[in-house]
């Protein structure tokens, strides 16, 4: 039986501290005779002549309609920019038996495969002499380039119980936030209890664009003030995953560019609390990725690779590029699995990646 249908006794919803530290301080006993500075972590009391803001109310969410809702996309539809551009014109310079070499080498370059990449697939395809001919031989190579995976992957609760635990990381732009919440959806439609951290506490409007996505997918949102400590919200959502028996913590971490030394080490700070508050957990990190970046996405990866470890990709905007041999080029430089792949805007169309699928839907 999966995990999160496991019966477990429901703790009671606890409001996540407001707390930013995450180790316990000591400190001197204040002066009776000094009145102390209100503390700004504090908020006042409410003024009783002040209506209160009313509570968000979170709408019912339904897995089993969620679940037979079919995507409004599929992965033929979303390709269908790379098969039209890029895809059209390398089959036909592969259509004869001596097709020109280099013309197909260059073409490879412009569909985002990259050059170094292309000029050792093209050199591989030449020498294979597939009974199918040039274009077989162009398909198989690059169907070799994808790194195998288990299709039906789950992230995996911590050794000592605590929920599976989700870092989402990437560049601002590039739909990590809308991708939380599709994922948050898609595992609540799956059975599973799921809690959303506002982690990305320095983008304006972040926290309550995560909110919106939290309400449509039913599930609980950890949120600190703007500016607050990302570690802290990260700590505080950890510990409302174990106290209410969560089954997968997300965490929407800072959006940040891969240039900025200071910020990446944030991240690895990130990482460090999680293995403090989950010892022996193994968080999934998946980053998030534009494809209509091409080649500059591919180093934004290799930079958090280096950072932080990643072990998926979720690839968004496959459906608005035409240059899908991005797929390639990360999985064959990083060796890391594209996990999931938007092809649209509603929240069923992000698709498992499935590579049989992919390279037969771009050759069709």
């Amino acid at each position: 039986m999966p995990f999160w249908r496991r019966r477990r006794e429901e703790a009671p919803l606890e409001e996540p501290s407001t707390a930013e530290p995450t180790e316990i301080e000591v400190e001197a006993a204040p002066d009776p005779a000094v009145e102390p500075a209100p503390d700004p972590a504090v908020e006042p009391a409410p003024d009783p002549a002040v209506e209160p803001e009313p509570e968000r109310a979170i709408p019912a969410f339904d897995p089993t309609a969620f679940l037979a809702v079919a995507p409004a996309h599929t992965l033929d539809q979303g390709l269908e920019r790379t098969r039209t551009g890029f895809m059209t014109q390398l089959r036909g310079l592969l259509g004869g038996n001596d097709p020109q070499w280099d013309d197909v080498e260059e073409l490879l370059i412009t569909g985002d495969v990259g050059a170094a990449l292309a000029i050792d697939l093209v050199d591989r395809a030449r020498k294979r002499r597939d009974p199918g001919g040039p274009e077989a031989a162009i398909r198989a190579e690059l169907a070799a380039l994808l790194v195998k995976r288990d299709l039906d992957w789950t992230p995996q609760p911590s050794p000592s119980g605590g929920p599976a635990v989700v870092l989402v990381v990437g560049v601002n732009g590039t739909g990590k936030t809308t991708t939380i919440g599709k994922l948050a959806a898609r595992y609540v439609g799956e059975g599973r209890t799921v809690i959303l951290a506002a982690a990305d506490t320095f983008r304006a409007a972040a926290i309550e664009q995560l909110r919106i996505w939290a309400d449509r997918a039913g599930v609980q949102v950890v949120a600190h003030a703007p500016g607050a400590d990302p570690g802290a919200v990260v700590y505080d959502a950890l510990d409302a995953g174990v106290a209410r028996g969560a089954d997968l913590v997300i965490a929407d971490t800072a959006g940040r560019l891969h240039t900025k030394s200071n910020l990446m080490d944030e991240l690895t700070k990130v990482r460090r609390i999680v293995d403090k508050r989950l010892p022996g957990a193994e968080p999934e990190t998946l980053f998030v990725l534009d494809a209509t970046t091409g080649q500059n996405g591919l180093a934004q990866a290799k930079a958090f690779h280096e950072a932080v470890g990643l072990t998926g990709i979720v690839l968004t905007k496959l459906d608005s590029t035409s240059k899908g041999g991005i797929v390639f080029a990360i999985e064959h430089a990083l060796k890391v699995p594209v996990r999931f792949v938007g092809v649209g805007e509603g929240v069923n169309d992000l698709l498992v990646f499935d590579p049989d699928a992919f390279v037969k839907a771009m050759f069709a």
